[in-house]
C-alpha cells in the first residue's frame, strides 16, 4: 500500500509539473502562429518578444533585416526605436531629480537661461515630461522637417525649431510634443556635462548590460543594424534619409526585443530611480500620459475585458516599434518593425489576449495595402473603383478602418501627387462623414493645392465634430490671416 501511495503521489506531483509547461507550449504555439499570420499578409516584418511572469515565452524574428541581401531577421536584429526612446530620457531626467540637480516643477530657462524668458519661465520640467508645455512640436512643422541632413547642433536646433509661441497655456492641454524631448535631451546635457547618447549609456544602458542598444549614428558600421522600408504606390523602397540628430532624444535610440525586455524589466525594481519618482513617472495625466510612458488599460479582443497595461510605441523612417507591459500579471509584448506597418497594436491587443485565454481578432488585409497596389499600377480612379468593388462584395475579408485611406493621402501627398490625395481624402470623408480627423486631412491637401476656399471648409467642419482640433484652429487663422490684412 505505501508503494502504491508513494506512486500516486509522484503521478500527481508529476501532473502538477507538466500541466503548466504543456499549457506554456500551446500558450507560445498559438502566439507564433498568430504573429506569423500577420506576416504572411504582409502586415508585419520584424522581431517579437513575448513573456510572462515565467520568463520569456517567445522570441523570433520574421523576415527579412535587409531585402536587398535577403538576410533574416533574428532576436538580436537591431532596429531604430523611434519615440520608445522617450522612456530612456524621461528615466535620465528623474535620476538628475533624484541627486538634487533639478526639481520636477522648475522652468525651463533655470536649466536653460538662453532659452526665451516669456515661454520658458511658464514650461516646467514637468511640462516637457507629460506633454503639455504647449512648445509646438518641431515635427509638425514642414519647414524644419524638410531638411533631413541635420540640426547644426543642439543649440541652434533648440532655438531654430523648439522655441516657438506656445500654442496654449502650459499644463491645460495634452499635444504629444518631440520638442518637449529634444529639450530634455538638452537639459541632460548641460547638467551631465556629458553628450545625451553618453548620459544614457552611463546611466541605464551599461547599467541594464544592454549592449545591443544605443543611439543611432548613421555613418557607424553597426552590426546586425536593420535597413528600413516603406510601402510606396508600386511596392516597397528604401525608407527616406533621416539624419538622427533630428530626432535626438525624442526618438533616436536603436536597440533589440532582448535588451528592451531588459529594459522593461528594471521597472519591477527600484534600481533606475527611486521608488516615489518611478510611482510619478508611472502615474498617467492627460491622456493618460504619465512621464515617457502610456499608463492605459488595453482591450482585449473579446470587446470587453480591460487590462491595465504601460506601454510606448514608436514610429520613424523606415521603423515601427511598440513596448507594452502588463505589471499585475508581468507580461511583456514587445514588436519591432523595419517597413513602417502600422498595426503593431491590434497584434499586441491579440497577443495579450491569448495570454488571458481569450480568442483573438484574425488579422485582414488593411484597405490601404490594396490601394497602394493599385496606385503603383494605375490612376487614382481606378483604385477607388477598386475601393468600392471590395467594399460592396468582400468587406468581411478587409479592413476599411478610417486610418488605411488617411495613410495612402498622404503618402501621395508628400510625393507630390496633391490631387490624387484630395481624391483619396474625398473618398475617406465619404465613408466616414463624422470623422473630424477626415475633414482635417482633407483641409490640408487643399491648403497645398492653393484652395484656400475649400480648404477653409473643411478644417471649419472638422472643427465642427471636434471642438479640441487645435490644428484645425491653427490652420484656419493661418488661412483666414492673409484676407484679414487686405
Amino acid at each position: 500500500m505505501r508503494a502504491l501511495k508513494s506512486s500516486v503521489v509522484g503521478a500527481v506531483v508529476a501532473l502538477v509539473l507538466v500541466a503548466p509547461l504543456a499549457e506554456a507550449a500551446s500558450k507560445k504555439q498559438e502566439v507564433e502562429r498568430y504573429v506569423g499570420k500577420f506576416h504572411q499578409l504582409g502586415l508585419f516584418n520584424g522581431t517579437v518578444l513575448v513573456a510572462n511572469e515565467s520568463g520569456v515565452l517567445l522570441k523570433k524574428g520574421y523576415g527579412s533585416a535587409n531585402l536587398e541581401w535577403n538576410v533574416p531577421h533574428t532576436p538580436d536584429t537591431k532596429f531604430r526605436i523611434a519615440s520608445i526612446t522617450k522612456s530612456f530620457t524621461a528615466t535620465v531626467i528623474l535620476q538628475l531629480a533624484a541627486e538634487g540637480k533639478l526639481q520636477l516643477d522648475d522652468p525651463l530657462t533655470k536649466h536653460l537661461p538662453d532659452y526665451r524668458k516669456d515661454t520658458g519661465d511658464r514650461v516646467t520640467i514637468t511640462h516637457l515630461l507629460n506633454h503639455t508645455s504647449g512648445i509646438p512640436s518641431y515635427t509638425a512643422q514642414a519647414d524644419i522637417m524638410k531638411d533631413a541632413n541635420g540640426t547644426g547642433g543642439v543649440a541652434a536646433f533648440v532655438k531654430r525649431a523648439c522655441s516657438g509661441d506656445l500654442q496654449f497655456e502650459p499644463g491645460t492641454k495634452f499635444a504629444y510634443n518631440n520638442s518637449g524631448y529634444y529639450l530634455l535631451g538638452a537639459i541632460i546635457e548641460k547638467l551631465t556635462g556629458q553628450t545625451y547618447a553618453e548620459a544614457v549609456q552611463a546611466r541605464i544602458l551599461g547599467p541594464l548590460g544592454m549592449k545591443d542598444s544605443g543611439y543611432d549614428v548613421g555613418t557607424t558600421v553597426l552590426p546586425k543594424r536593420a535597413s528600413g522600408y516603406a510601402t510606396k504606390p508600386g511596392g516597397i523602397s528604401n525608407a527616406d534619409y533621416l539624419n538622427m540628430e533630428v530626432p535626438y532624444a525624442a526618438g533616436a535610440l536603436y536597440s533589440t526585443v532582448e535588451d528592451l525586455y531588459r529594459w522593461g524589466q528594471a521597472f519591477y525594481g527600484d534600481t533606475l530611480m527611486p521608488a516615489a519618482l518611478k510611482q510619478k513617472m508611472l502615474t498617467p495625466g492627460l491622456e493618460h500620459y504619465g512621464f515617457g510612458w502610456v499608463i492605459a488599460p488595453m482591450k482585449m479582443h473579446d470587446g470587453k475585458t480591460m487590462v491595465p497595461s504601460v506601454f510606448h510605441s514608436g514610429g520613424i523612417n523606415g521603423f515601427s516599434s511598440l513596448l507594452v507591459r502588463v505589471p499585475e500579471s508581468k507580461e511583456t509584448v514587445i514588436l519591432l518593425d523595419n517597413m513602417t506597418h502600422g498595426g503593431l497594436q491590434e497584434i499586441a491587443g491579440g497577443v495579450v489576449s491569448i495570454l488571458h485565454g481569450i480568442t483573438p481578432r484574425q488579422p485582414r488585409m488593411p484597405i490601404g495595402q490594396v490601394m497602394m497596389e493599385a496606385l503603383g499600377e494605375g490612376s487614382a480612379a481606378q483604385a477607388i473603383s477598386t475601393y468600392r468593388t471590395l467594399k460592396k462584395t468582400k468587406e468581411a475579408q478587409y479592413d476599411f478602418g478610417e486610418q488605411h485611406l488617411n495613410t495612402v493621402g498622404y503618402n501621395l501627398l508628400r510625393t507630390g501627387r496633391t490631387a490624387d490625395a484630395i481624391e483619396l481624402f474625398k473618398l475617406n470623408v465619404e465613408m466616414f462623414p463624422t470623422g473630424a480627423n477626415c475633414y482635417d486631412s482633407l483641409g490640408e491637401a487643399y491648403a497645398a493645392n492653393g484652395d484656400k476656399e475649400l480648404a477653409l471648409a473643411n478644417y471649419r467642419k472638422s472643427l465642427e465634430l471636434d471642438p479640441k482640433n487645435e490644428n484645425a484652429v491653427k490652420m484656419i487663422k493661418e488661412l483666414e490671416a492673409p484676407a484679414a490684412k487686405q
